[in-house]
């Protein structure tokens, strides 16, 4: 394998694995990112829709089930709002835990694949 100045370095079955292993890494990466990010923006309107609901006077008020509004005493739409910011911070927490365990493992590959192939080999992202 020659590219550019580098010298010829033999791929073995391992290496070959390797970037593979690195590459779906890479994309588990990127999904952990949209997942993240989607997570947040749930997180944010949740807490949104926690202040607007102190804000009302009402003690019934219309809340979404699926694709329907019901009208729900406001007490239990705020326990039902505090329930699910609880599984939307848990599942951030999981994303992000995920993540930093998916960066280590790239960076460990990152270090093999160099090491072996110099210059040879790009694993970074442009």
């Amino acid at each position: 394998m020659q590219q550019g100045g580098g010298s010829e370095t033999e791929v073995t079955w391992e290496d070959q694995q390797n970037i593979n292993k690195f590459g779906r890494l890479n994309n588990r990466f990127h999904e952990l990112e949209d997942e993240i990010k989607i997570a947040k923006e749930s997180n944010d309107n949740l807490e949104d829709a926690s202040n607007e609901l102190i804000l009302t006077d009402e003690e019934v008020v219309r809340f979404q089930i699926g694709e329907v509004f019901a009208h729900v005493p406001k007490d239990e739409v705020e326990n039902r709002i505090e329930q699910m910011k609880e599984v939307t911070s848990q599942k951030l927490e999981k994303l992000e835990e995920e993540k930093e365990s998916v960066l280590a493992q790239m960076a460990e590959l990152k270090k093999i694949l160099y090491a072996k192939f110099n210059d040879s080999i790009n694993l970074e992202e442009d």
